[in-house]
């Protein structure tokens, strides 16, 4: 059956009011607003027809069950298919996908140097990369020594005497600050 033995044009257009007729009785029942999406969507057959996209769409599905039927029988495009899956495994056993994790974290790394120049501060090469990402490209004994830097400078110890006058130093600041400003 070919594009040109359907009667597109009584199709479309019985679909039009189909839809128009359906979108009236949405009016009455729900409101405006779901109405006038009905009136929308119930032009579109017609739109369809008039611009020609149904014979494109009719010549595109043409096309894919033309491909997908000699797809199926074709022994070759099935062999084509198994050097794809081979060369994917092979790829992946070659390790592609860590390469490409090493080189994102090398580009954050760059990233978060050009910001510690432009603040003044440069942060550690180890403190620069987050997650599992760093932690797994470094030596146990220096995982640990980080995890123990880490949790050194996040927490002060607990009633250490340097740690209070810190704060306190911190907080005479800003109480200064306050003062001047007649806050």
């Amino acid at each position: 059956m070919g594009y040109n033995s359907i009667a597109w044009l009584p199709l479309a257009l019985g679909l039009t009011i189909l839809g128009l007729v359906l979108s009236y009785l949405t009016y009455r029942r729900r409101g405006l607003r779901p109405a006038t999406m009905g009136a929308a969507f119930s032009l579109l057959p017609i739109a369809a027809y008039l611009t020609g996209s149904i014979e494109m769409l009719w010549k595109i599905g043409a096309a894919i069950g033309q491909f997908g039927s000699g797809f199926v029988f074709s022994p070759m495009k099935w062999a084509g298919i198994g050097v794809t899956g081979l060369a994917i495994a092979l790829f992946r056993a070659a390790g592609g996908g860590t390469r490409r994790k090493a080189s994102r974290e090398a580009r954050r790394a760059a990233r978060a140097d050009r910001r510690g120049e432009a603040d003044g501060s440069t942060p550690p090469a180890i403190a620069k990369t987050r997650g599992r990402a760093a932690s797994t490209d470094l030596l146990p004994a220096e995982r640990q020594r980080v995890a123990a830097d880490r949790t050194t400078a996040a927490t002060p110890a607990k009633g250490s005497r340097k740690a209070a006058v810190s704060d306190d130093d911190d907080l005479k600041d800003i109480e200064d600050i306050l003062r001047k400003r007649g806050i």
